[in-house]
């Protein structure tokens, strides 16, 4: 529920800023009840925002190895996903195409899709999922590995759950329809329904005010 207030809250933050001024700033998140904070410059982001995504590593569809060194630099959104979802999973895939293919000139953009049963999705599992989606963008990589590893991330980095995610455990099921939308200095900037095409439009729009506006 608290879920819904903030994405109405945020939606107001959101036209008053714009209503501010010309290049709208979008907030940073640093708490997981995505309380927004609007932050003006270099000094008040660091006293201000300490949270930002860990350190990782797992691998891709490729069996390559992906860490925070390849988003060094980069806007990416980040999803929590199953090959073998029937539910909510291939509307969050489509929807994240459409980011993706909107975007597709964004050379310092990101998707990182972290499966949640990693034990299932092995490369190359995760290879066929990426190609029966269409999915050709080099930069949208479909991420396994450690369970536990995955799990703490999506709980305690991206805050991905409905639920506070520090008040759960790797032996519990993740399962999420959020998008995180993380800026260049891995702080989250913008959460949204993975399962609503309408809030894409509203992703790919926030996603051009950072590239846009970052200077930090």
């Amino acid at each position: 529920m608290y879920r819904i207030v903030f994405l109405l809250f945020n939606s107001c933050c959101m036209l008053m800023a714009c209503s501010d001024t010309k290049s709208p700033q979008l907030p940073y998140y640093n708490e997981a009840d995505f309380t927004p904070i609007f932050v003006k410059n270099k000094k008040e982001i660091a006293d201000k925002i300490s949270h930002q995504i860990a350190n990782f590593a797992f691998l891709n569809q490729d069996s390559t190895l992906i860490t925070e060194k390849n988003i060094e630099g980069k806007i990416h959104v980040a999803n929590f996903i199953f090959t073998s979802c029937g539910s909510i999973c291939p509307t969050m895939t489509r929807n994240m195409k459409i980011v993706s293919d909107s975007l597709k000139n964004e050379k310092s953009l990101s998707f990182l899709s972290y499966s949640v049963t990693p034990w299932i999705d092995k490369p190359s599992v995760l290879k066929k999922f990426k190609e029966k989606n269409q999915i050709q963008n080099k930069n949208w990589h479909f991420l396994t590995g450690s369970k536990s590893s995955i799990y703490q991330l999506a709980r305690q980095s991206y805050f991905a759950e409905e639920d506070l995610g520090f008040s759960k455990d790797s032996t519990e099921f993740l399962h999420t329809e959020h998008f995180i939308l993380v800026d260049k200095n891995k702080r989250i900037r913008g959460i949204y329904n993975g399962t609503l095409t309408l809030e894409m439009q509203q992703l790919i729009q926030d996603i051009r005010t950072l590239s846009e506006n970052e200077k930090f």
